[in-house]
Protein backbone atom coordinates (compact mmCIF):
# COMPACT_ATOMS: atom_id res chain seq x y z
CA UNK A 1 0.00 0.00 0.00
CA UNK A 2 2.74 2.46 0.69
CA UNK A 3 4.39 1.34 -2.25
CA UNK A 4 1.59 2.18 -4.48
CA UNK A 5 1.16 5.63 -2.81
CA UNK A 6 4.97 6.67 -3.51
CA UNK A 7 4.32 5.47 -6.59
CA UNK A 8 1.58 7.77 -7.68
CA UNK A 9 2.97 10.86 -5.67
CA UNK A 10 6.14 10.66 -7.93
CA UNK A 11 3.85 10.59 -10.87
CA UNK A 12 2.31 13.31 -10.14
CA UNK A 13 5.53 15.54 -9.31
CA UNK A 14 6.85 14.59 -12.27
CA UNK A 15 3.64 15.61 -14.65
CA UNK A 16 3.70 18.77 -12.19
CA UNK A 17 7.08 19.64 -13.54
CA UNK A 18 6.56 18.92 -16.76
CA UNK A 19 3.69 20.94 -17.59
CA UNK A 20 5.34 24.05 -15.43
CA UNK A 21 8.16 23.04 -17.89
CA UNK A 22 6.52 23.24 -20.93
CA UNK A 23 4.67 26.53 -19.42
CA UNK A 24 8.63 28.20 -18.74
CA UNK A 25 9.46 26.51 -22.19
CA UNK A 26 6.65 28.30 -24.44
CA UNK A 27 6.97 31.68 -22.57
CA UNK A 28 10.96 31.90 -23.34
CA UNK A 29 9.79 30.93 -26.90
CA UNK A 30 7.34 34.00 -26.77
CA UNK A 31 9.52 35.94 -25.56
CA UNK A 32 12.40 34.98 -28.29
CA UNK A 33 10.03 35.57 -31.30
CA UNK A 34 9.17 39.10 -30.11
CA UNK A 35 13.01 39.75 -29.54
CA UNK A 36 13.59 38.59 -33.51
CA UNK A 37 10.99 41.17 -34.87
CA UNK A 38 12.99 43.16 -37.45
CA UNK A 39 13.39 47.13 -37.08
CA UNK A 40 10.85 47.34 -39.99
CA UNK A 41 8.24 45.36 -38.24
CA UNK A 42 8.76 47.07 -35.67
CA UNK A 43 8.36 49.94 -36.85
CA UNK A 44 5.56 49.36 -38.84
CA UNK A 45 3.60 47.39 -35.52
CA UNK A 46 4.17 51.35 -34.50
CA UNK A 47 2.81 52.92 -37.39
CA UNK A 48 -0.11 51.12 -37.42
CA UNK A 49 -0.97 51.83 -33.76
CA UNK A 50 -0.11 55.32 -34.53
CA UNK A 51 -3.22 54.83 -37.03
CA UNK A 52 -5.56 53.21 -35.23
CA UNK A 53 -5.07 55.95 -32.08
CA UNK A 54 -5.20 58.46 -34.63
CA UNK A 55 -7.80 57.36 -37.46
CA UNK A 56 -10.36 59.74 -36.22
CA UNK A 57 -8.38 62.62 -35.29
CA UNK A 58 -9.56 65.87 -37.56
CA UNK A 59 -6.32 67.60 -39.72
CA UNK A 60 -4.22 69.72 -38.09
CA UNK A 61 -3.96 71.36 -41.48
CA UNK A 62 -7.51 71.81 -42.73
CA UNK A 63 -9.28 71.75 -39.16
CA UNK A 64 -11.77 68.66 -40.27
CA UNK A 65 -12.09 65.21 -40.16
CA UNK A 66 -12.48 63.17 -43.60
CA UNK A 67 -15.69 63.55 -45.32
CA UNK A 68 -16.40 66.74 -42.86
CA UNK A 69 -14.55 69.07 -45.64
CA UNK A 70 -18.80 70.90 -46.45
CA UNK A 71 -17.69 72.85 -43.16
CA UNK A 72 -15.45 74.92 -44.50
CA UNK A 73 -18.01 76.16 -47.22
CA UNK A 74 -20.56 76.63 -44.21
CA UNK A 75 -17.94 78.58 -42.24
CA UNK A 76 -17.77 82.59 -41.43
CA UNK A 77 -14.34 82.72 -42.89
CA UNK A 78 -14.99 80.84 -46.21
CA UNK A 79 -17.89 83.01 -47.12
CA UNK A 80 -15.79 86.78 -47.18
CA UNK A 81 -13.11 85.13 -49.06
CA UNK A 82 -12.83 86.20 -52.43
CA UNK A 83 -14.74 83.71 -54.56
CA UNK A 84 -11.79 82.83 -57.27
CA UNK A 85 -14.08 80.65 -59.52
CA UNK A 86 -16.41 83.88 -60.42
CA UNK A 87 -13.05 85.69 -61.27
CA UNK A 88 -12.44 82.83 -63.42
CA UNK A 89 -16.03 83.41 -65.17
CA UNK A 90 -17.33 85.89 -67.49
CA UNK A 91 -17.12 89.21 -65.99
CA UNK A 92 -20.02 90.90 -64.25
CA UNK A 93 -20.38 94.29 -64.61
CA UNK A 94 -23.07 96.65 -62.46
CA UNK A 95 -24.95 99.32 -63.46
CA UNK A 96 -24.52 102.11 -61.10
CA UNK A 97 -26.72 105.73 -61.85
CA UNK A 98 -23.67 108.42 -60.72
CA UNK A 99 -24.01 111.91 -61.33
CA UNK A 100 -22.11 111.81 -64.56
CA UNK A 101 -24.42 109.21 -66.07
CA UNK A 102 -24.65 105.27 -65.99
CA UNK A 103 -21.59 103.87 -65.44
CA UNK A 104 -20.93 99.74 -65.03
CA UNK A 105 -18.80 98.96 -61.97
CA UNK A 106 -17.48 95.76 -61.19
CA UNK A 107 -18.79 93.30 -58.93
CA UNK A 108 -15.51 93.00 -57.05
CA UNK A 109 -13.32 96.15 -57.00
CA UNK A 110 -9.28 95.13 -55.63
CA UNK A 111 -6.36 96.70 -55.19
CA UNK A 112 -7.88 97.88 -51.83
CA UNK A 113 -10.96 99.47 -52.85
CA UNK A 114 -13.81 99.77 -50.56
CA UNK A 115 -17.07 100.85 -50.74
CA UNK A 116 -16.20 104.48 -49.65
CA UNK A 117 -13.22 104.62 -51.84
CA UNK A 118 -15.53 103.87 -54.55
CA UNK A 119 -18.00 106.74 -54.03
CA UNK A 120 -15.36 108.94 -53.66
CA UNK A 121 -13.34 107.54 -57.27
CA UNK A 122 -16.52 107.71 -58.80
CA UNK A 123 -19.05 110.22 -57.11
CA UNK A 124 -16.66 112.92 -56.33
CA UNK A 125 -13.92 113.10 -58.30
CA UNK A 126 -15.82 113.62 -61.75
CA UNK A 127 -17.42 116.66 -60.31
CA UNK A 128 -13.98 117.92 -59.55
CA UNK A 129 -12.17 117.35 -62.02
CA UNK A 130 -15.37 118.78 -64.80
CA UNK A 131 -14.95 122.10 -62.07
CA UNK A 132 -11.23 121.94 -62.27
CA UNK A 133 -11.34 121.52 -66.03
CA UNK A 134 -13.64 125.19 -65.97
CA UNK A 135 -12.03 128.74 -66.53
CA UNK A 136 -12.01 130.92 -63.46
CA UNK A 137 -14.26 133.42 -64.78
CA UNK A 138 -17.16 130.37 -65.88
CA UNK A 139 -16.89 129.60 -62.30
CA UNK A 140 -18.44 132.85 -61.56
CA UNK A 141 -21.69 131.97 -63.86
CA UNK A 142 -23.64 128.91 -62.57
CA UNK A 143 -25.70 128.68 -66.84
CA UNK A 144 -21.92 128.32 -67.62
CA UNK A 145 -21.16 125.95 -65.42
CA UNK A 146 -23.95 123.80 -66.12
CA UNK A 147 -23.25 124.26 -69.92
CA UNK A 148 -19.56 123.64 -69.56
CA UNK A 149 -20.48 120.66 -67.71
CA UNK A 150 -23.16 119.21 -69.60
CA UNK A 151 -20.31 119.26 -72.53
CA UNK A 152 -17.58 116.95 -70.51
CA UNK A 153 -19.77 115.21 -68.33
CA UNK A 154 -19.91 112.43 -71.24
CA UNK A 155 -15.63 112.32 -71.31
CA UNK A 156 -15.64 111.90 -67.63
CA UNK A 157 -18.15 109.18 -67.58
CA UNK A 158 -16.12 107.43 -70.31
CA UNK A 159 -13.05 107.76 -68.04
CA UNK A 160 -15.12 106.49 -65.40
CA UNK A 161 -16.01 103.29 -67.22
CA UNK A 162 -12.76 102.98 -68.09
CA UNK A 163 -11.51 103.26 -64.87
CA UNK A 164 -13.60 100.44 -63.42
CA UNK A 165 -11.96 98.16 -65.85
CA UNK A 166 -8.81 98.76 -64.24
CA UNK A 167 -9.67 98.58 -60.54
CA UNK A 168 -11.32 95.46 -61.74
CA UNK A 169 -10.16 92.39 -59.09
CA UNK A 170 -9.98 90.37 -62.36
CA UNK A 171 -7.18 91.98 -63.39
CA UNK A 172 -4.98 91.28 -60.11
CA UNK A 173 -2.79 88.69 -59.82
CA UNK A 174 -2.42 86.27 -56.83
CA UNK A 175 -0.60 88.72 -54.74
CA UNK A 176 -3.58 91.33 -55.15
CA UNK A 177 -6.19 88.82 -54.29
CA UNK A 178 -4.20 87.72 -51.34
CA UNK A 179 -4.03 91.96 -50.17
CA UNK A 180 -8.29 91.73 -50.77
CA UNK A 181 -8.42 88.44 -48.93
CA UNK A 182 -6.16 89.91 -46.02
CA UNK A 183 -8.19 93.34 -45.67
CA UNK A 184 -11.51 91.81 -45.77
CA UNK A 185 -10.54 89.53 -42.62
CA UNK A 186 -9.31 92.29 -40.81
CA UNK A 187 -12.63 94.27 -41.50
CA UNK A 188 -14.43 91.37 -40.48
CA UNK A 189 -12.92 90.24 -37.39
CA UNK A 190 -12.46 93.26 -35.86
CA UNK A 191 -14.57 95.14 -33.68
CA UNK A 192 -16.68 97.84 -33.97
CA UNK A 193 -14.95 100.13 -31.43
CA UNK A 194 -11.64 99.23 -33.53
CA UNK A 195 -13.29 98.85 -37.16
CA UNK A 196 -9.32 97.98 -38.55
CA UNK A 197 -7.82 96.12 -36.20
CA UNK A 198 -4.50 93.85 -37.61
CA UNK A 199 -3.13 93.10 -34.19
CA UNK A 200 -6.56 91.29 -32.82
CA UNK A 201 -6.06 87.89 -32.04
CA UNK A 202 -9.25 86.30 -33.93
CA UNK A 203 -7.66 88.36 -37.04
CA UNK A 204 -4.69 86.88 -36.62
CA UNK A 205 -5.64 83.43 -36.02
CA UNK A 206 -7.96 84.03 -39.49
CA UNK A 207 -5.22 85.00 -41.30
CA UNK A 208 -2.99 82.01 -40.49
CA UNK A 209 -5.99 79.81 -40.71
CA UNK A 210 -6.03 81.38 -44.96
CA UNK A 211 -2.55 81.06 -45.44
CA UNK A 212 -2.26 77.63 -43.90
CA UNK A 213 -5.41 75.96 -46.53
CA UNK A 214 -3.23 77.88 -49.56
CA UNK A 215 -0.41 76.30 -48.10
CA UNK A 216 -2.06 72.95 -47.78
CA UNK A 217 -3.53 72.88 -51.07
CA UNK A 218 0.16 73.35 -52.45
CA UNK A 219 0.97 70.68 -50.47
CA UNK A 220 -1.44 68.15 -51.68
CA UNK A 221 -0.39 68.77 -55.05
CA UNK A 222 3.07 68.69 -54.57
CA UNK A 223 3.46 66.73 -51.80
CA UNK A 224 8.09 66.74 -52.32
CA UNK A 225 7.97 70.95 -51.73
CA UNK A 226 10.11 70.23 -48.35
CA UNK A 227 10.72 73.57 -48.38
CA UNK A 228 7.09 75.08 -48.01
CA UNK A 229 6.33 71.99 -46.10
CA UNK A 230 8.53 73.19 -42.81
CA UNK A 231 7.21 76.63 -43.43
CA UNK A 232 3.27 74.96 -43.27
CA UNK A 233 4.73 72.97 -40.28
CA UNK A 234 5.17 76.54 -38.22
CA UNK A 235 2.25 78.43 -39.42
CA UNK A 236 0.06 75.55 -37.91
CA UNK A 237 2.28 75.31 -34.50
CA UNK A 238 2.26 79.15 -34.34
CA UNK A 239 -2.25 78.92 -34.90
CA UNK A 240 -1.91 76.83 -32.54
CA UNK A 241 -0.29 78.95 -29.37
CA UNK A 242 -2.56 81.68 -30.73
CA UNK A 243 -5.55 79.83 -29.95
CA UNK A 244 -4.06 78.59 -26.95
CA UNK A 245 -3.66 81.97 -25.61
CA UNK A 246 -7.13 83.07 -26.92
CA UNK A 247 -8.67 80.32 -24.98
CA UNK A 248 -6.87 81.21 -21.76
CA UNK A 249 -8.24 84.82 -21.60
CA UNK A 250 -12.05 83.39 -22.85
CA UNK A 251 -13.49 80.73 -23.21
CA UNK A 252 -16.24 82.06 -24.99
CA UNK A 253 -13.96 83.81 -27.62
CA UNK A 254 -12.09 80.84 -28.43
CA UNK A 255 -15.70 78.51 -29.22
CA UNK A 256 -17.02 81.34 -31.37
CA UNK A 257 -13.58 81.53 -33.37
CA UNK A 258 -13.18 77.63 -33.63
CA UNK A 259 -17.03 77.53 -35.09
CA UNK A 260 -15.87 80.78 -37.84
CA UNK A 261 -13.00 79.43 -38.39
CA UNK A 262 -14.23 75.64 -38.98
CA UNK A 263 -11.51 73.92 -36.64
CA UNK A 264 -12.47 71.25 -34.55
CA UNK A 265 -10.55 71.75 -30.85
CA UNK A 266 -8.89 68.23 -31.81
CA UNK A 267 -7.06 70.01 -34.35
CA UNK A 268 -5.24 72.90 -32.59
CA UNK A 269 -4.68 71.03 -29.19
CA UNK A 270 -2.56 68.50 -28.21
CA UNK A 271 0.53 67.13 -29.70
CA UNK A 272 0.14 68.08 -33.39
CA UNK A 273 1.78 65.85 -36.26
CA UNK A 274 1.82 66.63 -39.80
Amino acid sequence: MFRACLTQSSRSTASTSASSSFLHTSAVRNASSSQRLTPKAKAELKAQKWRTTNANRPSPIFGTRTGEEHKWNDCYLAKILVDEAELAGPPKMTPVDLPVGKVFLPSQMGFGVTDTDAAKLFRDLPNLSIQTGLKAQDRVNSQLLVEAGGETQERERKKAIAFAKLVDLRNANADGIAYENKRRIIVAFSTPKNPFDPGRTEVQAAILTYRIRNLGNHMLKFPRDLGNKLGLRKLVHHRAKILRYLKRVSVERYEILLEQLALEPESVEGELIL
